[in-house]
């Protein structure tokens, strides 16, 4: 028997099409979502109503929590994993509780609907020393003053000062940046806006970078762009995830991170350091307490591994 598809093949009822553009539309423009998100959920959606389609259903008002539960069970048995199934099952509910909301359904079907816990997995973060060399590594290499080195160096160390997505980092303006106080004006997810404080050592590297690398780079349409590429553009995520790797590849016996590992990093060095768990939620831009937690098991790991070694009696 062949797979089920995780996107419909031959296109779904005109009810059902009308009401996932519908949607969409309320992703991108009232939710304001990120393009890569909406097209996540609007693929979970589209399979979502593929399946109700291939059990007869030609409106979204004949779902029901059978449906919905039967569609996750079929990918358990296609072999999806704990975090898809949990992913899917909460675009499921953003689903259903949408269509009551609009008055497109008379209840909400999926308000009830379980989903499978994720494993867990804690991330890998820097040492505070592994941190140093990171950006002592990285201004070595920017010594002969070339504009690619002294940006990099600034990401770099605004990366870590902030804990910001490498998305944020990209999507800065020069005036996001209050050089007063020392604080970067940040857009996540959501567009939700948040302000985020940075150390003396970020601050000066952007100044060096905006001073004496960011003209040489610039072009007629670099327009307000933080961090340029080599070609005058706004920086993209992928040139700033491959400069991360290259760089941490330097330090020996660094972890193999990327731009969201400094993010880790940051937050764990931060609660290490006595910063309370509320601070930083506001700090990474979190919408939930429990994803800012994840990082006490991080630093409650590292305090036993050290009493393992450092006690006598451990």
């Amino acid at each position: 028997m062949s797979a089920e598809p995780d996107v419909p093949e031959d296109g779904l009822p005109e009810a059902m099409a009308r009401v996932l553009g519908d949607y969409e539309r309320h992703l991108t423009s009232e939710r304001n979502l990120a393009p890569l998100t909406v097209t996540a959920y609007s693929k979970d959606i589209a399979a979502l109503l593929d399946h109700a389609h291939r059990l007869g259903f030609t409106e979204v008002a004949e779902l029901d929590l059978r449906t919905l539960r039967s569609w996750l069970a079929k990918q358990q048995t296609m072999g999806r994993s704990r975090t898809t199934l949990a992913r899917r099952a909460t675009a499921a509910r953003v689903f259903t509780a949408w269509l009551a909301r609009t008055g497109r359904v008379p209840s909400d079907v999926g308000s009830s609907l379980g989903s499978p816990k994720p494993h867990q997995t804690l991330p890998s973060v820097l040492r505070v020393d592994e941190a140093r060399e990171l950006i002592a590594t990285a201004t070595a290499l920017a010594d002969d003053g070339s504009p690619v080195g002294l940006r990099d160096v600034a990401m770099l160390e605004l990366l870590y000062a902030t804990g910001m997505r490498v998305g944020e980092l990209c999507g800065l303006d020069i005036d996001d940046l209050d050089r007063d106080r020392n604080v970067v004006r940040v857009f996540g997810k959501g567009r939700k806006e948040r302000t985020v404080p940075f150390g003396q050592p970020a601050a000066q590297a952007l100044d060096t970078w905006l001073v004496r690398g960011r003209a040489p780079l610039a072009r007629a349409g670099s327009g307000p762009a933080l961090f340029l590429g080599a070609r005058g553009g706004r920086i993209d995520q992928r040139a700033v995830r491959t400069l991360v790797h290259q760089r941490i590849a330097d330090v020996p016996g660094a972890p193999d991170l990327g731009p969201h590992g400094l993010r880790h990093t940051a937050a764990t060095h931060l609660l290490e350091g006595g910063a309370d768990l509320r601070s930083v939620q506001e700090l990474l831009g979190h919408a939930s307490l429990a994803t800012t937690q994840r990082y006490t098991h991080v630093t409650t790991d590292r305090l036993r591994s050290a009493y393992r070694q450092a006690h006598p009696r451990a």
